[in-house]
């Protein structure tokens, strides 16, 4: 699977699930995955991981499955790359 993040841009505007986006928290955006899911998300090249929360939609470009906030990108290591090959856990 691919990630990528996003970040100011959409800071303090309200995601798909009612939230307001914090770009500093550990969220993510997914296609199907309902609102509240909680992934553990491992970074495939450096075997950093998170836990997020799903709370927006997306990603909405080919071949990227999972958008995460910068606070999730940041601990995982892949803001500078912009994308990374992730493996996800479902938890919850």
């Amino acid at each position: 699977m691919v990630a990528s993040w996003y970040g100011a841009k959409y800071h303090g505007r309200q995601t798909a699930s009612g939230a307001v986006y914090d770009m500093h928290r550990l969220t993510a955006a997914h296609k199907t995955l309902p609102f509240g899911t909680r992934l553990k998300v491992t970074h495939v090249d450096n075997a950093r991981s998170v836990v997020v929360e799903v709370n927006d939609r997306g990603p909405f470009i080919a071949g990227r499955d999972l958008d995460l906030s910068f606070g999730a990108a940041k601990k995982l290591g892949m803001v500078e790359q912009g994308v990374a090959r992730v493996k996800i856990e479902r938890l919850s």
